[in-house]
């Protein structure tokens, strides 16, 4: 099962960047669990995070596969990754942008690390049964 991090703890940013390349092609499921911490800002800014597939670890996608929102301020903040509509994509990677506006440094600052969780298909299997029942 697949549980890792995507971009490191304790990650400083102040430009635009991407993450190593990630396999998921041993995954017994296509659903993850993203998870966007971010542990240090300063004001006036704006961090975009979005996950590309590839299916060979080279050649990326040029739209992404999923895109957290725009995001101001610290905090956590879960996002579904669902590649079962991707089956060509083996490898994933994170992508991010920042901003900065108003007074002071014209440099952005973010601290902020993304955790990628397999979801197990068994759990996936539960939740539909349930959504299911209370349809």
């Amino acid at each position: 099962m697949i549980d890792t991090l995507l971009v490191p703890e304790n990650t400083v940013v102040s430009a635009k960047g991407d993450s190593p390349a990630l396999d998921v092609s041993g995954a017994s499921s296509q659903v993850f669990l993203l998870t966007l911490s971010i542990t240090r800002i300063i004001e006036q800014e704006s961090l975009e995070v979005s996950i590309h597939g590839s299916a060979d670890g080279t050649t990326w996608s040029a739209k992404p596969v999923v895109t957290f929102p725009q995001k101001f301020y610290s905090g956590e903040t879960p996002l579904l990754l669902d590649l079962t509509a991707h089956l060509d994509v083996k490898f994933v990677r994170a992508h991010w942008e920042v901003a900065r506006w108003g007074r002071g440094t014209e440099t952005p600052m973010f601290e902020f690390s993304l955790r990628l969780k397999e979801i197990p298909a068994d759990v996936l299997r539960e939740v539909a049964a349930e959504a299911k029942a209370l349809t």
